[in-house]
């Protein structure tokens, strides 16, 4: 797929404050990317960059080959915020309406998205009647008009109960699927990390890590955790012998380099009758983030 977002050598202060500083990026059609980084990173930044409701300071910014201010390419990004606000006084289906007038979209496509959204049955109700999660739909309804090249995502399921967080990753890999690039900032670190393709960090205005799971994963070698489950009066005598730890009870849990991992399964699975289960739990994005969001940490990561 084609580069739908390019940043090269992009900064951007306020004041004094350097908020970004020489970012190197690109996302292209179909990829998911998540966006993560404590407050005050860079991460809202680069989002307005990206939407075109600021300018950088310095380096070259390309959206859909233009720039992402131009009148071309605005009606191909969809974008939902964090908190969505409507006028209260419509209903779902006027508002709806009045989005898709803005982009110059097919108002016939409005009741099958509502359909797809699962606000159907709510089409006449006023705004002002919606719980969050019913607005944050609502949301998810608007950027499905037309058919958005570029969508952005600024903590998306927030609001949502776990059955609409479901429907919402089905769209977006819908739209992914045919296409669409994702840019998702979150701090929902459990929920992106099955369902992004790539993950950006950012820290203090700088990319520390750029890359897929597996990719962070071997750059920043951290332990692999084996958890061995075991009859509890052997717990202690195991977790002395393999130079692990004895936890919740009747878990021995021991750790290792990747490239350890299948010697140190060979040493468990030497117990032989003894072992009842074993679980190998590689280190999860929240392991990733921590890792990458340290001081001393990322700087000049490959990408």
């Amino acid at each position: 797929m084609s580069d739908v977002v390019t940043l090269a050598g992009v900064s951007r202060s306020y004041g004094d404050i350097l908020a970004l500083s020489d970012i190197d990026l690109t996302v292209s059609g179909g990829q998911r990317l998540a966006l993560l980084g404590h407050n005050g990173a860079g991460k809202t930044t680069l989002l307005k960059l990206v939407l075109g409701l600021i300018r950088p300071d310095r380096g070259r910014l390309t959206v859909l080959g233009g720039a992402p201010d131009d009148a071309g390419v605005r009606p191909q990004v969809a974008y939902l915020p964090e908190n969505v606000a409507f006028h209260k006084a419509l209903s779902v289906r006027e508002q709806l309406d009045f989005f898709i007038r803005l982009k110059k979209g097919n108002r016939g496509e409005g009741p099958a998205i509502l359909e797809r959204v699962g606000l159907a049955n709510a089409a006449r109700r006023r705004i002002a009647t919606l719980s969050k999660g019913m607005r944050q739909r609502l949301g998810l309804a608007q950027i499905l008009i037309g058919q958005p090249k570029l969508v952005i995502l600024d903590e998306p399921t927030s609001g949502l109960d776990p059955v609409s967080r479901e429907l919402f990753y089905e769209i977006i890999a819908e739209l992914a699927g045919n296409g669409a690039a994702i840019i998702q900032s979150s701090h929902a670190l459990t929920e992106v990390e099955a369902r992004s393709d790539r993950i950006v960090i950012l820290r203090e205005g700088h990319i520390v890590a750029d890359g897929r799971m597996a990719e962070l994963r071997a750059r920043s070698r951290i332990p692999i955790r084996i958890r061995v489950h075991v009859p509890q009066d052997t717990a202690d005598d195991l977790a002395a012998r393999m130079d692990a730890k004895r936890i919740n009870g009747a878990v021995v849990e021991l750790t290792c380099a990747a490239e350890d991992k299948v010697r140190r399964l060979a040493d468990v699975t030497a117990l032989g009758a003894v072992v009842e289960d074993i679980d190998v739990v590689p280190p999860s994005l929240e392991d990733i983030y921590r890792f990458y969001s340290r001081p001393d940490e990322g700087r000049g990561e490959p990408s």
